[in-house]
């Protein structure tokens, strides 16, 4: 009831944030007509006095810069170096605080004159907010990309490189090219560390002044600079500001999974094929809470995601292995391939948590809903999965190298994100990387309509009650996105729509290739579109389509039919493409607009909000609408029993939805924060783990950056025998 009262007084905290921002709003804006008139020449001399100016104020800085990067280095606790940290950002901030406005409103002008494109002011106050370490909270078609380069460019002048963290290569490629005339223009060099480039080209991207590269890459990259015998080898050089898009997909959902380098190891694969033949063979039991009695073979924990044999399955496990016990060196392994085979069988699902590709189990990320190609569940899971779906098995590895996204991130002397949904964790991105949250209003008033969830029994009265409402939509020839959860429930939903004869297009990790592409028409009118999931798809939906797409498709036809397209003739294309763009985004808008389906609700409440944000773009009308049945793995796992007592006790018939009840909604949202608090719980979990490590790793790495950069290691040894020898003399001699 206070905070309610000081909030009307004095305005929320972020509302507090945004009114702070306002005047370096202003002073841009102020500046936008004078630097307007610069010549293209003019314009880009504004880059060396920028840096003239730095490297005044950074003579004035300097000692107070070592003393406190000497103190981070020497912080014996996360704790202590994060507060050091942070008093570092703060002081190098303060060097850009004469020039951040003209820094600001000369890249604004470049993106006009080399991309078409001028920053809104709500994407100026998103620059500041990334600038300062923050992360920037901005609706879907808010124009996150353009946002980077403000504070990309204004903290590359320092000379020290910036990181643009993406979620995937098409991304980190597609936002090079897009973005980087604006900082060639400017004077500046861009690079991109893609998948498949050589050690030579990431090293000359790492040297560039601003780098695109996704946060597998980068993290894998600097394990593997910790592993080279010539520091030559090396490829990264340091860790100074990283923007991190799609914050919430990069730094939550995958920090639950740490990043390892692995080398093969000699051990046989037979034992996998063997112990997964009696699987089968196990029965099923139940743990009674009460009594803690438990039946059966083995016990399937959900909520946990594992599955653990019994006292009487561990004998039958045994018994069917032909061995004595399993408690002996030589043979207690056999009783944790057992639970990893078990795992395999009863927690992960195909096309699920992954499908066969290629006669290979490919990991699908549950978040994103794309393919995972090259990374593999460890500890001998990924092989109990190959030999339940009778693929070959790859032979296990030994980790030789391993940091989690945590611990990588944190290394960064400023970090900042942006995403269009992270305020349900901003007390994660607090606690782990010290990230304050702001929620940056949207440049038009958002307009888009939220109809209540509708909760059916059964999920076959759920996925009936979807098609229905497609069906009405297609007539209509309105656009609507469905959002599934699953591959198997987005192909399922789609032999529905195939024999309703709806015409539709699918999105999922089976066909991630044509992921822009779909994406970018899934506004035009009477499309259909079934996705699994939608983080960081980055690229919008426009209602009416996308005419750039459009044409690119019309010029691949006449040129696949040998039909040579001039320049003149591809500009023909392309406004014939626009004019037809623009008379159907009328008819959509007149329409309501784009209507997103939710098919379920999922475990966090960030992936629904991601789901609906594609809807309202840019003042744009749509709505979006939720199905949950209370067969659904959220409401069967973590939801509450009074719903399925209230449905019991009602006996309502086949097909008539639960009315809308404060309970239900209740029970949805207490299930969603429930779910986070558990993977909050897991996530935490690894870092404490990789703490430890951590420090391991920490002191290990600089000792082989002393001997890398070493000319001998004569005085390195000899300083080593010093110290063990002092150390010796106070153990055992106390006078």
């Amino acid at each position: 009831m206070y905070k309610w009262i000081l909030n009307k007084i004095m305005g929320s905290r972020n509302e507090r944030e945004l009114k702070k921002l306002q005047p370096i709003l202003d002073k841009v804006n102020a500046l936008e007509e004078s630097v307007s008139k610069l010549t293209d020449e003019q314009l880009k001399e504004k880059t060396q006095f920028f840096k003239s100016h730095l490297k005044q104020k950074q003579d004035f800085i300097k000692e107070r810069e070592a003393e406190l990067k000497e103190r981070i280095y020497d912080a014996t606790s996360q704790q202590e170096k994060d507060k050091l940290k942070t008093a570092l950002k703060i002081l190098r901030n303060s060097l850009f605080d004469e020039i951040l406005p003209s820094a600001f409103a000369v890249v604004r002008e470049a993106a006009k004159r080399t991309i078409n494109m001028r920053h809104f002011d709500v994407q100026i106050i998103g620059g500041v907010v990334l600038h300062e370490g923050k992360i920037a909270e901005m609706a879907t078609g808010e124009g996150k990309t353009l946002v980077a380069t403000l504070s990309a460019y204004l903290n590359a002048l320092l000379g020290h490189g910036v990181h643009i963290v993406t979620v995937n290569d098409y991304l980190a490629k597609r936002d090079t090219e897009w973005m980087g005339p604006i900082y060639k223009f400017l004077g500046l060099s861009v690079g991109t560390i893609l998948h498949d480039i050589s050690a030579q080209e990431r090293k000359a991207a790492y040297a560039c002044d601003i780098t695109y590269g996704t946060n597998n890459e980068f993290g894998f990259d600097y394990l593997r600079d910790n592993m080279v015998i010539n520091k030559n080898d090396m490829v990264q050089s340091g860790h100074f500001f990283a923007i991190v898009d799609e914050v919430d997909s990069i730094l939550i959902d995958e920090a639950r999974t740490p990043l390892i380098i692995s080398g093969p190891s000699e051990e046989s694969t037979d034992k996998y094929y063997k112990v997964d033949k009696i699987i089968p063979r196990l029965k099923e039991g139940a743990r009674d809470e009460k009594t803690k009695e438990e039946t059966g073979d083995y016990i399937i924990d959900e909520k946990a995601r594992t599955t653990y044999l019994t006292e009487q399955g561990e004998l039958k496990v045994t018994q069917l292995l032909g061995l004595k016990d399993m408690h002996t060196f030589e043979s207690m392994e056999n009783k944790h391939h057992a639970i990893q085979a078990l795992r395999a069988h009863k927690n992960f699902k195909r096309d699920e948590d992954y499908i066969i590709k290629d006669g290979k189990v490919v990991i699908v990320d549950e978040f994103t809903g794309r393919l995972m190609p090259g990374r593999r569940w460890s500890d001998g899971l990924h092989q109990a999965i190959e030999a339940k779906e009778a693929v070959r098995i790859e032979r296990e590895n030994q980790t030789l190298a391993t940091i989690t996204f945590q611990n990588y991130f944190r290394m960064y002397d400023k970090l900042a994100g942006m995403t269009g949904t992270a305020a349900t964790e901003a007390e994660e991105f607090d606690k782990i990387y010290k990230l304050d949250v702001i929620s940056i209003p949207t440049n038009k008033t958002l307009i888009r309509t939220g109809y209540p969830d509708v909760v059916y029994k059964t999920e076959k009265e759920k996925f009936n009650a979807i098609t229905k409402e497609i069906e009405q939509l297609y007539k209509q020839r309105r656009p609507v996105l469905v959002g599934t959860i699953t591959v198997d429930k987005s192909e399922r939903l789609s032999e529905l729509l195939k024999r309703k004869q709806i015409p539709h297009n699918v999105l999922n990790a089976k066909y991630h290739e044509y992921e822009a592409h779909i994406v970018a028409q899934a506004g035009k009118s009477g499309t259909v579109t079934i996705a699994t999931n939608m983080a960081g798809r980055g690229t919008d939906i426009v209602l009416g389509g996308n005419p750039e797409f459009q044409a690119k498709d019309a010029i691949m036809k006449l040129e696949a039919g040998k039909k040579a397209v001039s320049e003149d003739g591809k500009g023909e294309i392309l406004q014939q493409a626009k004019s037809k763009a623009a008379e159907d985004h009328r008819k959509v808008v007149d329409l309501g607009g784009l209507h997103i389906i939710g098919t379920e609700r999922h475990e966090a409440r960030r992936i629904d909000n991601q789901l609906r944000g594609r809807s309202g773009r840019q003042g744009d009308p749509g709505s979006s609408r939720f199905y949950v049945s209370l067969g659904d793995d959220l409401m069967r796992i973590f939801g509450s029993d009074r719903v399925t007592r209230i449905v019991d006790f009602f006996k309502l018939e086949e097909g008539i939805p639960i009315a809308e009840h404060p309970i239900v909604a209740k029970s949805i949202e207490t299930a969603q924060r429930r779910v986070e608090m558990h993977n909050f719980s897991i996530r935490k979990q690894v870092l404490e783990f990789d703490n430890v490590m951590n420090k391991q790793r920490e002191v290990i790495y600089d000792e082989r950056m002393a001997i890398l950069e070493s000319e001998g290691l004569k005085e390195h040894v000899v300083d080593m025998i010093e110290a063990l020898i002092i150390s010796a003399l106070q153990t055992h001699c106390q006078n």
